[in-house]
């Protein structure tokens, strides 16, 4: 195992990996539970839909250990389930099984612009300071994500004043009072993860992770479940979603009409664009700062073949939307919560190989595994964020032709709760810059281009084509 995964090589040991793995999976755990409660508003069975969650999750991550040797873990993506529930399905009119299809084609797209070196060229292309500042910016927004699983972020409603430019519903942000048990356990986990990391305690963040699950038992917090076994009616309901968009009223149907094609292909566009993207993010913010991408996988981007765990990691990362398609669920990518593995000491595919063990281990254990409270995982994301945000000191925050573009990924993709629109301001800000100071042969192709397929689905959206 040692010489397999390279642990001497990576300096980490099997004990350290198995703990990073797992440390990844409860932090997105919750997604086992969410992706089915979302999917199923478009009339997918919710039980069919947590077993393809679960076996997309297991899958794509086998591939990220066993192929790429990197710990990250793949899983069915937020943002894109909601994209695929609300948008295409209950606002487009489209059936699941049409949506399915949608991805599945997504999964191809991203196939080819892999293994034709695309995907690796744009990661190439992106200038320092803002793979830096989505570096960091991520940290921004894992902690926002943690503090609002929490509970700790509130959003009221009031009435804007007259003649006021508020032009939503007047909702203020603000911090909510600790009055309910969760929020308070969500602190108490914190404060426990926190002193563990100070004190350096090996696994810190997993075992603050279950002693708040425990701490939440006599709280009221911690549900126990009545059974921790998965029934029969489970896997009826995966029969019904695998594989069920060939035919007549997935493929076919999906193309059959004309006025409707607009529609499908930017869809598909989005769904390109944001899976990238957000994977991209993904590996940058979290390879740079551990070192998992090193030098030598550096010196393999400039040359051919798929030699480097990046090249590795992308090509698992592309066939993962496909497999999650195929199983029945909505686009499966990088997860951004690997990042809590890599700060408990991930670096090899031995960390997700446990993790991929885990999510088979949910099949028939589906109780046990959902007792553990967001307010479990929560104070882990919020450390993490911690921990992320050291690229920040790298910007030349004192040149506003890095600056501009660097808050614009930072401020965008923390505020506007999405990776991709982050990285989408900063490219076209980054532009602009460097257009203004007489500077736009600096600018890589790949950035120009980029930059102006999002302002073109800005546009898309805005008009709501």
């Amino acid at each position: 195992m040692k010489d397999f995964f390279g642990l001497d090589e990576k300096k980490t040991t099997v004990r350290t990996e198995i703990v990073a793995g797992l440390t990844t999976f409860f932090t997105m755990a919750y997604i086992i539970f969410v992706n089915p409660g979302m999917l199923s508003a478009t009339g997918m069975s919710f039980e069919g839909v947590f077993v393809a969650t679960c076996l997309s999750a297991a899958i794509g991550t086998l591939i990220m250990a066993l192929f790429a040797n990197v710990p990250y873990a793949v899983a069915p993506g937020m943002g894109l389930n909601a994209l695929f529930a609300y948008t295409v399905c209950l606002a487009g009119g489209y059936t699941w099984k049409q949506a399915l299809a949608m991805v599945f084609i997504c999964g191809l797209i991203n196939i080819v612009i892999t293994v034709t070196k695309l995907r690796k060229a744009i990661v190439k292309s992106i200038p320092e300071s803002l793979q830096n500042a989505i570096g960091g910016g991520i940290g921004l927004f894992i902690a926002y994500l943690g503090l609002n699983n929490a509970g700790l972020v509130s959003f009221t409603l009031t009435a804007p004043e007259a003649g006021s430019l508020v032009l939503n519903s007047g909702v203020t942000p603000g911090m909510m009072a600790f009055s309910n048990a969760s929020l308070v356990l969500a602190v108490l986990g914190l404060l426990i993860i926190v002193i563990l990391m100070v004190m350096r305690v090996k696994g810190a963040i997993l075992i603050g992770i279950i002693a708040t699950t425990v701490i939440g038992i006599p709280m009221g917090v911690t549900q126990i479940p009545a059974s921790i076994f998965s029934d029969s009616g489970t896997w009826t309901g995966f029969k019904e979603v695998a594989f069920a968009f060939f035919g007549s009223d997935g493929f076919v149907s999906l193309f059959a009409d004309a006025p409707k094609l607009p529609f499908v292909i930017v869809t598909i566009f989005s769904m390109c664009l944001s899976d990238t993207f957000d994977s991209i993010g993904t590996f940058i913010g979290t390879g740079r700062k551990s070192g998992i991408f090193d030098q030598e996988d550096e010196k393999a981007l400039e040359g051919s073949g798929f030699k480097s765990r990046l090249d590795k990691a992308l090509v698992a990362d592309s066939f993962a939307t496909s497999i999650g398609a195929l199983l029945g669920t909505s686009n499966a990518t990088t997860y951004v919560e690997s990042s809590a593995g890599i700060a408990a000491g991930g670096r090899t595919g031995l960390t997700s190989l446990t993790t991929a063990i885990m999510f088979l281990l949910c099949l028939p254990f589906a109780g046990l595994i959902g007792m553990v409270p967001s307010a479990a995982t929560s104070p882990a994301l919020i450390v993490v964020g911690i921990l992320m945000v050291e690229p920040f000191a790298k910007i030349n925050w004192s040149d506003l032709t890095d600056a501009v573009p660097a808050f614009f990924t930072v401020a965008i993709m923390s505020f506007t709760y999405g990776i991709t629109n982050g990285i989408a301001a900063g490219f076209i800000m980054y532009c602009l810059t460097k257009i203004c100071t007489k500077k736009a042969g600096e600018i890589h192709p790949i950035i120009a281009v980029a930059s102006v397929l999002f302002i073109i689905d800005f546009v898309l959206k805005a008009i709501g084509v």
